[in-house]
């Protein structure tokens, strides 16, 4: 089984989150798929929008391990969730943590290179 990411935009309302996460994750495990992390996003406004009725969505990053083939199943089962806006899925994952920036070069060590 693989990793994957996938970033979810709900066309729902604040009640209705929940209850489209349950189903989303419903559908990954009937494909055979195994849930590692939920994270929850803003609700966030689109810079552009295609469709005037539909002016912004809440993001949610699900990361998770599938077979590959069941990603192709899972993008035809979204596409016809009326409350998945758009969905994109990324293979493989890595938490990433942020770190200092690295410190400053003396300045005698530019001097030289130039």
């Amino acid at each position: 089984m693989k990793k994957y990411e996938g970033l979810f935009i709900f066309d729902v309302d604040e009640n209705g989150i929940n209850s489209a996460l349950d189903k989303v994750s419903a559908e990954i495990a009937a494909q055979g798929g195994k849930i590692e992390n939920i994270k929850k996003l803003d609700k966030r406004p689109f810079a552009r929008t295609p469709d005037k009725k539909v002016t912004s969505g809440y993001y949610v990053n699900i990361a998770f391990e599938a077979p590959g083939a069941a990603i192709r199943t899972l993008k035809t089962r979204f596409a016809l969730n009326f409350n998945v806006y758009r969905v994109m899925f990324t293979e493989g994952f890595c938490a990433v943590e942020p770190q200092e920036a690295p410190a400053a070069a003396p300045a005698e060590a530019a001097t030289e290179n130039a």
